[in-house]
């Protein structure tokens, strides 16, 4: 028994649903699931249809064709039972296949998986050819097939299988990305596997890892999160030392550039225009360039929305992978302590701070539904954007809002997200800055809208005389765990 078997399949809810509706229709079903490497789209796919599937197939990265083939056989010999030979090509592969699935009639819905298919389909293996042969020839005509193919590249999937304009245009019954867990899910994760922490525990470990499930089976439960990233980020043989350089070599064949782009967003909390982040990378603004951060975007490294009142063509982009921002601020730079509480000594350092503002802000993005339920607003129609001013000479003093919910009820939610040990004090100073962002926001918008200042933080904000003149409503950490 794969020990993987021994953990049950945990949050997922929509997916789950998703791909329990395309179990259950009476018709040949092509799933085509994408997510970042290590998101869990094969556990996924091996725990909720373990019951039917028959044939599994992972690809290999920089295999040969030849090596790809002798898997085939491996993998169908696997299934059946019954030694298969290496077949000469993937024409003849699908034929092996298709004969031993004749054979599997009247028995409930077949399930068929392809792992990693962009790792098949090299070029000059004529992969993809003999896969579109194989469904539009043959699994498309039996109602109890359902064929799964899962890719870590995501811009790969989305160009070459969900949007093809070959053989596979319209052929996907279902495209999926599988996200990484919000934090209900990770908590619900850790939790399965031994780990009880309080919220606040769970909140620093993902502002660290993301939602990743593999990083997240590497926790243990005897320690703090802060041990637990000592030991998986900076000790010697650190589990994720290398996990970065592994990521992206995963993903994109050429990834310089792509780095590049992450690099210049690690260091800009507030987010950059499409001009400002090719100025300060140094690239071009040809489609070379707009192909990769559309990669970024669909592999869920980037955000990429339009300021408040602006069209897209202003759209600020932000990154919003918790690894990559953790990474680029304290891994890639070596430990200078030497010692093996390296994290433990650097937390609530100045620069712990920074990064711990800018990870918060970044859980507080991905959680907008958990916040609008906080705030009551659920059931209202409403629109999330970021807004800057830069003010100038002569001109309005220059204003950043990180976060702000436009409502069909008449009102703007400006938030400010913190993230403090205890409760976070308005003084006079903060006050200042407060009414300031909310004054220059509505001269310089126009709007006719009421404007709510909203805190979020982590533990609330302390009452006092500016707390009760200036904010309208707060959030706390234990709103973004609700599902």
């Amino acid at each position: 028994m794969d020990k993987q078997d021994e953990y049950p399949l945990v949050g997922r809810a929509d997916e789950q649903d998703i791909l329990g509706r395309r179990l259950r229709s009476r018709q040949p079903e092509l799933i085509a699931l994408y997510g970042r490497r290590r998101v869990g789209k094969t556990f996924l796919v091996r725990r909720f249809f373990r019951d039917h599937l028959r044939f599994e197939m992972v690809g290999n990265s920089k295999a040969t064709l030849r090596e790809q083939l002798a898997n085939f056989a491996a993998a169908l010999t696997e299934a059946s039972g019954l030694r298969a030979a290496p077949p000469r090509s993937w024409q003849e592969a699908f034929a092996d296949l298709i004969r031993w699935l004749e054979q599997k009639k009247g028995g409930g819905r077949l399930v068929i998986f392809f792992d990693e298919f962009p790792w098949l389909a090299s070029p000059r293996s004529r992969f993809v050819p003999a896969f579109e042969q194989f469904w539009n020839a043959w699994a498309s005509t039996r109602a109890d097939i359902v064929v799964v193919i899962a890719g870590s590249a995501a811009a790969w999937m989305i160009r070459n299988v969900v949007g093809d304009r070959g053989g596979l245009h319209g052929r996907v019954t279902q495209s999926l990305q599988v996200p990484p867990f919000k934090l209900h899910e990770t908590r619900a994760f850790l939790k399965s596997r031994g780990v009880s922490w309080k919220n606040h525990q769970i909140l620093e470990l993902h502002m660290a890892l993301g939602g990743i499930p593999f990083y997240l089976a590497l926790v243990r439960g005897d320690t703090s999160a802060a041990q637990n990233l000592d030991r998986l980020c900076f000790a010697a043989n650190a589990p994720l030392a290398g996990e970065f350089r592994r990521l992206w070599a995963s993903l994109f064949d050429n990834h310089q550039d792509h780095l590049k782009i992450i690099a210049a967003l690690a260091g800009r909390r507030e987010g950059m225009t499409r001009d400002e982040l090719l100025q300060a990378t140094g690239l071009s603004s040809g489609g070379g360039n707009s192909a990769i951060l559309e990669e970024l975007d669909a592999s869920g490294f980037l955000d990429i929305a339009p300021p408040f009142g602006r069209t897209s063509r202003d759209a600020i982009y932000r990154l919003i992978d918790e690894f990559s921002l953790f990474h680029h601020t304290w891994m890639q730079r070596p430990a200078r302590s030497g010692s093996r509480d390296h994290w433990m000594q650097i937390r609530n350092t100045p620069r712990w701070r920074t990064w711990s503002g800018h990870a918060f802000e970044m859980a507080c993005l991905k959680h907008g539904d958990s916040l609008r339920q906080a705030l009551g607003i659920s059931g209202v129609r409403t629109e999330s954007s970021t807004w800057r001013s830069r003010g100038g000479k002569g001109s309005e003093p220059g204003a950043q809002i990180d976060l702000l919910i436009d409502r069909a009820d008449g009102v703007i939610n400006l938030c400010e997200m913190k993230h403090v040990e205890e409760e976070f004090v308005i003084d006079r100073k903060y006050a200042e800055v407060l009414r300031r962002k909310r004054e220059v926001f509505q001269r310089a918008t126009g709007t006719k809208k009421t404007l709510f200042l909203t805190m979020v933080t982590t533990v609330g904000v302390k009452a006092n005389e500016w707390r009760n003149e200036l904010i309208q409503s707060t959030v706390e950490m234990d709103a973004l765990f609700e599902k």
